[in-house]
């Protein structure tokens, strides 16, 4: 019997599409599916095609991805079930030695010693002989990882094991207000208790109640407990969040505002005050559809000032700003549940706020708007006066327009414009997007608030995937523009092979030529080369079994002079080759050990610092200890020539909360000595978790410079405003809790630094005054950095009289400025020679560009000089180096070492930093600032600390971290990608941060079906682990890497759902939302309903959970996401057919049973994130969505 399915995108190919489907035998059950990747208008050249095999009982047996290796070949992954029917091997797919054509392989095994070699290439689940098929073992692919599983055990709790808290609550102001109470411990088999073991023994402990409520979170760090208390009010509503820190002491009103989550809610169940540890109460307000409206922080209330967001009819975000209302939360939200309107609609007139007209309404409550923030347009654009030309075409293809064509395409229900205000002034940008007639983003143009603007241009193929781009910028008028354009070429599976890029009229550069091994994996990477000239570097790529990135440069490890090559770096998850402690008594339980859980035991590297110095052939290496709660508490690094001389290294203590209570830092061996320098023995004092003195004992101002251990002051918010150990002064913080003052000295030396950034916390720019007053009076330097669109500029003037440059020049070498100046040199602003010989070093356009990234990292604008850069596995810049276009030979611009924790090593002669310069983006490819903080985005980062200085805006998500730690304590395998959270990476480049997402997804699960024997903690562990393999890879595209991070708790009433939730609840089969088919005959396994809601058939909640169906779950969630079916790519769906077919193989998002299912492609994800940033994810009703 044979079944072919044939996807609607192949269809626009009419009558091609048959001739094109390879013929199959027979003899056996099969989906077969083909989508074209490109169309010259008669014949397709590229296609993905995949068949999916069947057995007698139609499961899955075996997928084929025809041809879709690099070098051509099948690529099979075999399925294989146990005596019970359960798949419990899931096999890494195996390249074949040739092609069949999509015919099944009969010994799919057979070439995988070739691919793989000796290692095993299957994890097996160990499940549990009952019905519940409950796991047991989870062992990984690889034969080191086959005696290291991860277990997992069921037992219920014993008494007296788990504290049961108790509250009372009464109903204050229209809200729950909840007294907190220990009146003892749970009874003995009152709780389940699921123990999770990972591959080095580190333990995890979840005891929830019979409602699936967790009620604590247990890890053990190797000593003791650590615990996390979950506690609910009477109306099953969680109310606290102590960690371990607040237990055993009295429930204090002071232990509960320093250290613990607090949460009220009002009567239809919605969250209205919540205070996170450190910070003061936060107030929300809600229209009559449960639309967050008002938004009120413990700064704001000081002021008397609300946040505000307006909807449209169809709850699209239109409008952001602030207002201004000395009432109570209660009686705001009394009034806008009375009030008659709860949406906007566009008008024909106009109404002025903040220096700029809005064509919408505002009917709606709040109406008095003191600012606005942002506005987002839809459907039309709207009749400013200083919109510029609508363009006709883009890159030769016809522009969308908001008049409907005969075929009825238009731009409605596109977004077409946004505004963005500055928060410091009422300077705008106002943002355009414009659509090919399939409704994709082609086209922007984007006017910045100095009056200059940015045009981009994207020329898509048939699958559109970009093909060319082009990037105009010109800061204000006047001023002279920078024109880049960029190439693409792609193999026959859309993997990117080549990346060519050219700056104005100058000779084009190849910037990327990729090859990739077998397994799609990037092999190999040659960068710089002109007109086919030789490539600058060659980069070779290494990876283990478990696809963890392991070498760069491998076989030049050993090689004297590095083989010409500028850098080789070794990463060893379980391997150890140094030192395991250099000081068992000063380090003690700080041992070095192979670990199999990820954590990374060792890195290796040499690099060449300066042309023509080889390093020595023996490494540099870092060994890294850990404790049981996967914290680093010590890098110890292991110099050549003297392993054990404890150089450069650092060990760590922490408090029970993940607090870091004494950092022990070294440098290297000074003066003739025989030991190594301790710069640091950090001591840090607390209130709760935020540190509020920081003393140095080691007497040595170099690191950090808090000898003394001067107060550190907070505001309402839990910002730092002060550290006087680094003369810091003052710090003031607009609204989104970003610094937009520092003042940094006293007299007569003082620096002041102002930023600017827009409504959405993107920094515009930023000013340095320094000033120092003399016998003559006071001279400045003002240094003006404008940061438009990826472009940096630099503008520098200074006052004469006073004191000399000599001084200015030595004052920041006084070591207790903030930046930690002993690590660098400091770098001239402009780096080029003043009389250059060759013209090409003089810069024919704006003397003020400094650089702009690329993607292999800048192009230095006034040396007309192309910088490439080495990374290691977190980002860090190690080697910047190109080519001199005065001497034409390879330079080394920058060279970086790095503490664990961030703080580069102190040397100087080759680490620079300066004033505007691309030398400044360093530890994990963050822009370094004059106080030593590296700037994330959304919060600043002391890396001579270890910690943040702002609370962490997402605190809520992992209540089991305190908000001021950085990459939860880890900062060797995580990062922050933004100061908001953190999310795993091997690969993250700031400079090509459109390519990298972090996906963070927050549901809850709930049973409203008659059975009562499912296991939603096993359901709510599925819908994570299925739907975080799906999207934390990318599909057919190695320049573009996803962290997601998805999250979901179990809930047993719809009134726990939070607003930050999507609710994801298990009903009867026989329940209407899934009576959708006329013929009665086809079931409905999930259906998103819209952006907050999915249900899901209790019928096939086994499957889900058993992995039988790993698609449905994800599938749904994408939905949520704004992604649709292939078939149901319409204007209405603002997908277009050929953006999700472009490398869909086995895509998630196709209806039907993928045994298999492939992850994101390139324009799923650029839909999701387009959705976000222009408001609509999950604010707008998107249309039901099956799941067959």
């Amino acid at each position: 019997m044979k079944k072919i399915l044939i996807p609607i995108g192949t269809l626009l190919l009419s009558n091609l599409v048959s001739a094109q489907l390879t013929l199959l035998p027979n003899t056996e059950n099969y989906i077969q599916s083909k989508t074209y990747l490109d169309y010259s208008g008669t014949t397709p050249t590229k296609s993905s095609e995949t068949v999916q095999y069947f057995d007698g009982l139609g499961r899955p047996k075996q997928t084929v991805n025809v041809k879709a290796s690099p070098l051509g070949k099948d690529v099979v992954t075999p399925i294989e079930y146990d005596q019970f029917g359960r798949p419990t091997k899931d096999y890494l797919p195996i390249p074949q030695s040739g092609t069949q054509n999509g015919a099944i392989i009969l010994n799919p095994q057979g070439n995988a010693t070739s691919v793989y070699g000796s290692e095993k290439i299957f994890a097996e689940k160990v499940l549990e002989n009952s019905p519940l098929d409950r796991i047991q073992q989870q062992i990984q692919v690889g034969n080191d990882w086959a005696n290291k599983p991860v277990t997992f055990q069921y037992d219920t709790n014993v008494n007296g094991e788990v504290f049961q808290y108790a509250t009372n609550t009464t109903w204050v102001n229209n809200a729950t207000s909840s007294v907190l109470s220990l009146p003892g411990t749970f009874p003995a088999n009152q709780l389940y208790k699921n123990t999770v073991t990972d591959e080095d023994g580190n333990i995890n402990i979840e005891y929830k109640n019979g409602k699936g409520q967790i009620i604590m979170a247990r890890k053990h760090d190797g000593t003791f407990y650590n615990d996390t208390y979950y506690v609910y009010n009477e109306y099953d509503q969680l109310a606290f969040v102590l960690p371990q820190k607040a237990l055993f002491q009295p429930l204090t009103d002071t232990l509960l505002n320093d250290l613990c989550y607090q949460y009220r809610y009002d009567g239809r169940g919605r969250l209205v005050e919540k205070k996170l540890p450190g910070k003061g109460w936060e107030y929300m307000v809600y229209d009559k559809a449960d639309r967050l409206v008002m938004a009120q922080d413990a700064n704001m209330k000081t002021q008397s000032k609300w946040m505000l967001t307006k909807y449209d009819q169809f709850g699209r975000i239109i409008l952001t700003g602030i207002t201004n209302n000395t009432a109570s939360r209660s009686t705001l939200q009394a009034n806008i549940t009375a009030a008659t309107y709860t949406f906007e609609i566009r008008s024909v007139g106009s109404f002025t706020v903040s220096g700029m007209p809005i064509y919408y309404t505002n009917r709606a409550l709040p109406a008095n708007l003191a600012q606005v923030l942002s506005i987002n347009y839809y459907d039309a654009y709207p009749p400013y006066s200083f919109n510029p030309s609508f363009p006709s075409t883009i890159q030769g293809e016809p522009v969308l327009t908001e008049t409907p064509s005969g075929e009825g395409r238009s731009t409605k229900g596109l977004p077409v414009m946004s505004l963005v205000k500055n928060i410091e002034d009422d300077n705008w940008t106002r943002n355009y997007t414009y659509y090919d007639t399939k409704g994709r983003a082609i086209g922007s143009y984007s006017i910045n608030h100095l009056g200059g603007y940015t045009r981009s241009e994207t020329q898509l193929d048939f699958a559109g995937v970009p093909q060319k781009t082009l990037t105009f910028q010109v800061r204000k008028g006047g001023e002279a523009g920078v024109t880049v354009n960029e190439r693409f070429v792609y193999d026959n599976q859309n993997r990117l092979l080549k990346h060519y890029h050219q700056v104005d009229n100058w000779a084009e550069q190849l910037l990327a030529d990729n090859s990739y091994n077998e397994l799609s994996q990037l092999s190999n990477k040659k960068v710089g080369s002109v007109n086919g000239g030789p490539a600058l570097q060659s980069i070779d790529y290494a990876y283990n079994i478990r696809g963890w990135m392991t070498d760069i440069n491998k076989d030049q490890m050993a090689v004297p002079n590095l083989g010409g090559k500028l850098f080789s770096y070794k990463i060893k998850y379980n391997k150890k080759d140094g030192i395991t402690n250099p000081d068992p008594v000063l380090f003690a339980g700080k041992d070095v050990k192979p670990k199999y859980n990820g954590n990374i035991t060792e890195v290796d590297w040499r690099a060449v610092e300066s042309i023509g110095a080889n390093p020595p052939v023996p490494p540099k290496r870092y060994g890294y200890a850990y404790d049981g709660l996967n914290r680093l508490t010590a890098g110890y690094y292991q110099n050549p020539n003297n392993p054990n001389s404890k150089e450069n290294t650092e060990s760590l203590d922490y408090d029970v909360n993940g607090n870091i209570t004494n950092l022990y830092r070294t440098s290297v061996m000074e003066n003739g000595n025989t030991t190594a320098t301790v710069i640091d023995k950090l001591e840090y004092t607390y209130a709760g978790n935020q540190a509020v003195k920081i003393k140095d004992n080691s007497n040595n101002k170099t690191g950090y410079e808090g000898t003394a251990g001067m107060p550190i002051d907070y505001d309402l918010n839990g910002n730092m405003k002060s550290m006087m150990d680094k003369q810091i002064t003052g710090i003031n913080y607009n609204y989104l809790n970003l610094p937009n003052t520092v003042d940094i000295g006293f007299d007569p030396i003082t620096t002041q630094i102002k930023t600017k950034y827009r409504a959405d916390g993107i920094k515009l720019r930023k000013e340095s005054t320094k000033t120092m007053i003399g016998v003559a009076g006071a001279t400045w330097t003002k240094e003006i950095t404008d940061y438009l669109d990826g472009f940096q500029y630099l503008n520098i003037t200074s006052s004469g009289g006073g004191a000399s440059e000599d001084m200015f020049s030595m004052a920041p070498m006084d070591t207790k400025r903030a930046l930690e100046m002993q690590a660098f040199t400091i770098g001239s602003p402009v780096d080029i020679d003043p009389t250059p010989i060759d013209p090409i070093v003089q810069n024919p356009h704006n003397p003020e560009l400094q650089f702009f990234p690329t993607a292999e990292g800048f192009y230095d604008y006034q040396r007309k000089m192309y910088i490439y850069q080495y990374k290691d596995h977190l980002g860090n810049v190690r080697v910047s180096y190109g080519m001199n276009n005065t001497t034409g030979s390879l330079e080394i611009t920058d060279a970086n070492d790095y503490y664990p924790f961030g703080m580069n090593h102190l040397k100087t002669g080759n680490a620079y930093f300066g004033a505007g310069s691309y030398k400044n983006y360093k530890y994990n490819g963050k822009e370094l600032q004059e106080t030593g903080m590296y700037d994330y985005g959304a919060r600043m980062y002391m890396a001579d600390i270890g910690r943040w200085g702002v609370v962490d805006p997402l605190a809520e998500k992992h209540p089991e971290l305190n908000p001021m730690m950085y990459a939860a304590n880890n900062p060797i395998v995580f990062i922050d990608t933004d100061g908001r959270d953190w999310s795993i990476t091997q690969s993250y480049d700031k400079k090509t941060n459109t390519t990298h997402y972090q996906i963070t997804f927050t549901g809850a699960v709930l049973n409203s079906s008659s059975n009562k024997k499912i296991d939603m903690k096993k359901f709510a562990s599925a819908v994570q682990s299925q739907t975080e393999a799906i999207f934390n890879k990318i599909d057919n595209n190695p320049n573009i890497t996803v962290s997601a991070n998805i999250n979901i708790r179990t809930i047993d009433d719809k009134e726990d759902l939070k607003s930050t939730d999507t609710l994801i609840e298990i009903k009867d089969s026989s329940s209407k939302e899934f009576d959708v088919y006329k013929d009665k005959k086809t079931d409905v396994v999930g259906r998103a309903m819209n952006g907050k809601e999915i249900y899901v058939n209790e019928k096939y909640v086994d499957d889900l959970m058993s992995g039988r169906n790993s698609k449905t779950l994800p599938h749904e969630i994408g939905h949520t996401g704004g992604l649709q079916h292939p078939a149901m790519a319409t204007r209405e769906t603002l997908f277009d057919l050929s953006e999700t077919s472009s490398t869909l193989k086995s895509n998630f998002m196709i209806q039907g049973a993928i045994r298999k299912p492939t992850g994101l492609n390139v324009h799923q994800i650029n839909r999701m994130y387009r959705l976000y940033k222009t408001g609509k994810l999950n604010n707008r009703k998107i249309e039901p969505r099956l799941e067959k």
